[in-house]
This record gives C-alpha cells, structure tokens and sequence, in this order.
C-alpha cells in the first residue's frame, strides 16, 4: 500500500479532543471523524454543545463519547484516560484544543494571581493531559497536537495572559516530539490567529473585541480575513493523521500570515 492510500487513522482506537465541545474543538471532531477517527470528546460545563459535537461525529457513521472534564484535576484526567484506554483497543491521536477565556489585558495589569490562574488552566491543564495518556499513546504510536497562538511568532499586544502559559504548551509538544520519537510517538502544533469561532465571539460579546479592532486585526494580515474553525480543524487533521507520519516537533500558523 502506498503512502498516499494508506488510512488517515488506525481502523481501531480513537481520537481524545479535550475541549471537543468549542467552536474549534467541535470542528477538530469532525473534521477527524470525516478522516475516519471515533472520538471521546470533553468539556467543561456545556454539555449540550458537547452532545451536538458528537451527533456530527456519529452523522459521519463514526463513534462518539462525551465525558465533563476538568483538565486542572490531575486525578481526575488520569482517571478518565484509564477508563478510556480500558475500553477502547487504542488511544492513537490526543489533541488539546482548548484553554480558559483569556481577557485582553496588559501584562503590567495581571495580577500573580491571575497570572498562576492561567497557567494552571492552560500550561498545567495541558501537562496533565500528556502525563496521563502517554504510556497509552506510546503503545498505539500516535500522536499529539496542541492549539496554541501566533503570538509565540507575533507579540499581539495585550495577549499576554494566553500568550504566556501556551508557551508553556509549545515547549511540552516540542519535548514530547524529541524525546518519545523513539517511541514512534509525534507531536505538533496548530498556532491559531484570530478566528471567528470560540472565544472570539465571547470576547466581543464581552467587549474586549470591538468593531475597531476585528477590522484593523484582520487588515494587519496578509490574507486580510480572519480564519475559520475548519481551516483550524484542517491542519489539526492533517497534524494527527497517517499523512504526516514523518512531521513530529512542528507548528502550523493558521494565522492569514499574521507573523510576516
């Protein structure tokens, strides 16, 4: 079989999205499910959203799982990935696609406080995830991706409060690819510009987004738009699947060429 046909996804196992309930991460699920994946998908607090995420999963004539989730909980991430991974042959594909609201602010106004808020619900939210499923994507030789921001290309001012604990995501995904390759294990990134979906609309709704500055934003890139959730979940595919078999430690800016 040649590498253009062979299967995107392992005919057994399936894909963890933490944050499959969002604007992007309901993209990534089925985005992921049309390349032929069964996925167990996470939230938070939103349960509908996660339900109609996995009916466009199952539409696709692939298997879908909801389970409420705190990546914060480091018991309780371990637990779930174990119940996961008793039921099901492999865990061949973890991405982390999601993080906490993050307000525009100037970093000279976040507090410490706020600042360790951040880093345990993104950096450590993000750790938790690997350190529990590892060993079981060690054994299927899958692989991670992480949504993460251009900002680590591209200071996007007042953006330090994601810009800050993701770096922390960008520099686990690039040791996770150095040091579990021997594994046959790989990891890469999807570094997000502004995108109409998600917390875009929650911060415009809060006003930390206005008319202004979405017009300036997207004028300040090269493709003078913003991006779509399926374009996000286009790059995430590609990352997670049997087509990147040999691309491990890298990011993709899905960002209109905003760093250029």
């Amino acid at each position: 079989m040649t590498s253009h046909t062979k299967p995107a996804f392992p005919s057994q196992g399936v894909a963890v999205v933490a944050g499959g309930s969002g604007g992007i991460g309901s993209a990534i699920c089925q985005a992921l499910a049309a390349a032929g994946a069964d996925i167990v998908l996470t939230y938070n607090k939103n349960r509908e959203k996660a339900e109609a995420a996995a009916k466009t999963v199952t539409a696709l004539g692939r298997k879908a799982e909801i389970a409420q989730l705190s990546l914060e909980d480091a018991g309780a991430v371990q637990a779930f990935i174990d119940d996961v991974a008793k039921r099901q042959t492999y865990i061949h594909t973890v991405v982390y696609a999601m993080g906490p609201l993050v307000p525009q602010k100037f970093l000279s106004a976040v507090t410490p406080d706020e600042m360790k808020q951040y880093l345990l619900g993104d950096t450590m939210a993000c750790f938790n995830l690997i350190h529990s499923s590892l060993l079981h994507v060690r054994r299927a030789k899958g692989s991670y991706v992480a949504i993460h921001t251009t900002a680590l290309s591209r200071w996007a001012t007042r953006d330090g409060l994601s810009a800050v604990p993701k770096a922390g995501v960008d520099l686990m995904m690039r040791g996770i690819a150095r040091e579990e390759g021997r594994f046959g294990v790989r990891a890469n990134c999807v570094a997000l510009g502004l995108i109409e979906a998600g917390m875009f609309h929650q911060l415009r709704d809060m006003g930390h987004l206005d008319d202004n500055y979405i017009k300036a934003a997207a004028n300040n890139v090269p493709l003078k738009r913003m991006g779509t959730a399926e374009e996000v979940a286009d790059a995430v595919t590609f990352l997670a699947s049997a087509r990147a078999s040999y691309v491990t430690g890298q990011v993709i800016r899905v960002d209109g060429g905003f760093p250029l």
